[in-house]
């Protein structure tokens, strides 16, 4: 799931424009990684319906076939979730005391009906400058981009300093699935331990004419958690109403939460966001942030700035509901009402102090209960400067002229599984997408062609710079 780029259409107002370079030239080794991403892309890998195995070991022939020893390439599955599987795959370093890094990407994708769609979902199509297909973008470009670098590096004979670690999974998309990337932290933690991991959640933005806005570096992302409101009565007929009905008791709670603002805070990813990001907007907005910024507490200053819907998200804590049920026939007092709230809790918050709001804000007649599965929350990772650099670096040397802006998603992401281990997280740029996000999760996901090589040249180049870092 990319939480990516809405957020920096702000920081990217008024920015000078880059145009974008030339198509690929179709070199020998684009050709290679084409037939790598394209057998992705058309290996349906829906959980439930397709097979992240299949996919995982096709790429686990292809490291091997580059040179990578049984020993270095580890497929992964367990008995209940046969089809849920991944592969890791370890390139040594020729220096036993630098940490390992890990290359993050989930090879699972969102379902996609093909009765719904222009083209075939599960097969690669270009059209107009543009790869069509379920997954191009989320997240089979990186992942194919990942497995591609490190068949290069095995084939050019490349010798990291440090321990480069590739690890590819299942269940990223699907809240109740078996997740590979928390199956590896959580039983083979050695296998994936690294001292920094780059991962999905980053990107690029093009205006509407294909011309580049802004890069992002996500550094933190917010934990998505669900949560159950339920009210309950013994019901009767509808001609003999009372007071006490479950669906006005639910509906009232309901309306509490919809006039609740969570805090304003800050990381200091976000706090980097909004300073960038006052001096972009129109002079009212900026001079709003620069208040919230020195007083979080200053309500007029949060009016003026929460009027931008994602900018209201990144400042706080978010709950939204999203389902409700109720009742059980039309003639009869309803015995049961529920409701789903859809919570992006901020960094450094908890499910339990979020889970105590609501509870307050439900009142006496509502019960609230926190869905299964309970994801951890995400550490947010520092702004490293040997990260930060070498991104900035690479960036003016592939992207010139274009800023990169350090970003905390609102969405959610495999990092969260990796705080166990103490293990930053962050997503890199590099891939470009359109203002739309490209029918990401929705209809038709698309790709631009020069886009993806573009975004690969330049994650495979800093893959390479941070391995070796001395």
């Amino acid at each position: 799931m990319r939480g990516i780029w809405k957020a920096m259409t702000v920081a990217a107002a008024g920015v000078a424009l880059a145009p974008l370079a030339a198509a690929a030239q179709n070199r020998a080794d684009e050709r290679a990684f084409f037939d790598l991403y394209k057998q992705l892309v058309e290996t349906n890998t829906v959980v439930g319906e397709g097979s992240c195995t299949r996919a995982a070991q096709q790429i686990a022939t292809r490291l091997k076939s580059a040179g990578y020893t049984d020993a270095q390439v580890t497929l992964f599955s367990t008995p209940e979730h046969p089809e849920d599987g991944g592969v890791v795959a370890i390139l040594p370093g020729t220096d036993a005391s630098a940490d390992a890094m890990l290359l993050l990407g989930h090879i699972d994708v969102v379902a996609a009906k093909r009765e719904d769609w222009a083209r075939d979902p599960f097969k690669l199509i270009e059209e107009d400058g543009f790869y069509y297909g379920r997954g191009t973008v989320d997240d089979k470009g990186m992942s194919a981009i990942w497995a591609d670098s490190m068949i290069r590096f095995k084939q050019e004979g490349f010798k990291p300093r440090r321990t480069i670690k590739l690890a590819l999974t299942c269940g990223e998309e699907t809240t109740y699935a078996f997740n590979g990337a928390q199956w590896l932290a959580n039983n083979k933690p050695d296998l994936v331990r690294a001292a920094f991991v780059l991962n999905e959640g980053g990107g690029g933005r093009l205006d509407a004419q294909g011309k580049r806005q802004a890069l992002a570096i996500q550094v933190g992302e917010k934990a998505a958690q669900n949560f159950t409101f339920t009210s309950t009565n013994p019901g009767g007929h509808s001609s003999a109403p009372t007071p006490d009905n479950a669906i006005y008791e639910l509906a009232d709670a309901v309306k509490r939460v919809q006039g609740y603002e969570f805090p304003i805070k800050f990381t200091d990813t976000t706090r980097a966001f909004f300073t960038a990001s006052a001096q972009a907007l129109p002079p009212e907005t900026g001079a709003a942030i620069k208040r919230l910024l020195a007083n979080p507490a200053d309500k007029r200053a949060d009016a003026v700035v929460s009027r931008d819907k994602v900018l209201h998200s990144t400042l706080r804590t978010t709950c939204v509901a999203t389902l409700v049920n109720a009742g059980h026939a039309e003639n009869a007092l309803p015995q049961r009402a529920t409701a789903n709230i859809n919570c992006r809790i901020f960094p450094g918050e908890s499910v339990e102090s979020t889970l105590a709001k609501l509870t307050e804000l439900a009142g006496p007649k509502v019960t609230v209960t926190a869905n299964q599965p309970v994801r951890p929350i995400a550490v947010p990772p520092p702004l490293d400067p040997r990260i930060m650099g070498a991104v900035q670096t690479l960036a003016a040397k592939h992207f010139p002229g274009t800023p990169v802006v350090p970003m905390m998603s609102t969405g959610a992401t495999d990092a969260v599984f990796f705080g166990v281990l103490k293990m930053p997280v962050y997503g890199v740029p590099g891939i470009f997408l359109e203002p739309d996000l490209n029918g990401t999760h929705g209809l038709n996901e698309r790709i631009r062609v020069t886009a993806l090589y573009e975004g690969r040249d330049y994650l495979h180049d800093l893959a390479k710079a941070l391995a070796t870092q001395g």
